[in-house]
């Protein structure tokens, strides 16, 4: 198995993050969802810009094996992690555990006791694997679609 190297987020990784998000919820994402919630969660077209800002303002950790990017995670100060993604090639492979043990050290150093996330039905039982529970199922509107997720959390303190 590749040694998978977690490293701080540069804002050259925008773009090909934005291109692991979209391959992953187009491939991945798409046995839980209908083609219609697909592409609005993963739009055809986005803005670069705005891409950028949001991938620089959460600052994600990166998940590389030998230089290639295979997934990315962030943890935001309060414990929220917004986006958490394996590269769909790269299933099963140990990346998103990788992600979620640095996940958890960084969040013990920074003194955060919960974490918490909006989980796609896809994700939910790689979460539930790592210990997080379900607080309430949900609904959210993106780009004009409704896709069903759930707000889980766990205690690290």
């Amino acid at each position: 198995m590749n040694q998978i190297n977690i490293r701080t987020y540069q804002n050259s990784d925008a773009s090909p993050l934005w291109q692991l998000k979209f391959n992953t919820i187009r491939r991945i994402n798409s046995r839980d969802y209908q083609p219609d919630q697909v592409q609005a969660w993963a739009p055809e077209h986005i803005s670069a810009e705005l891409w950028q800002k949001r991938a620089d303002a959460m600052a994600p950790f990166i998940a590389e094996i030998n230089g290639e990017i295979v997934g990315f995670a962030d943890l935001q100060a309060d414990g929220y992690i917004d986006h958490f993604f394996c590269h769909a090639e790269h299933q099963g492979q140990g990346v998103g555990k990788a992600l979620m043990d640095h996940i958890f050290t960084a969040g013990k150093e920074a003194g955060i006791a919960r974490l918490y996330a909006n989980v796609s039905i896809t994700a939910r039982p790689f979460f539930e694997h790592f210990g997080f529970r379900v607080l309430k199922q949900q609904q959210a509107e993106i780009n004009g679609r409704v896709l069903t997720n759930f707000l889980m959390e766990h205690h690290i303190g």
